[in-house]
């Protein structure tokens, strides 16, 4: 490696706007987040799926036949 060209890596904070503090190595110093995995609804179980139009629905019916046909092929 050629010497003087690469960042230094060294030891980083990252705080989220909820105030969880994470400590790791980046070329960074500081960051601050918005959302992080200790407050995204994804990762504390609080995201709500809402199906407005029946897409869901839909997908399901459209390919059950299929998935049925798939399945008494394997027996």
């Amino acid at each position: 490696m050629k010497k003087d060209i690469h960042p230094k890596y060294e030891e980083a904070t990252i705080t989220c706007a909820c105030g969880y503090v994470l400590k790791t190595r980046s070329t960074v110093k500081n960051m601050s987040v918005n959302t992080c995995a200790a407050c995204h609804p994804y990762f504390t179980g609080q995201a709500k799926f809402i199906d407005t139009e029946g897409r869901v629905d839909r997908f399901k019916k459209r390919y059950a036949a299929a998935a049925a046909k798939a399945a008494a092929k394997k027996k």
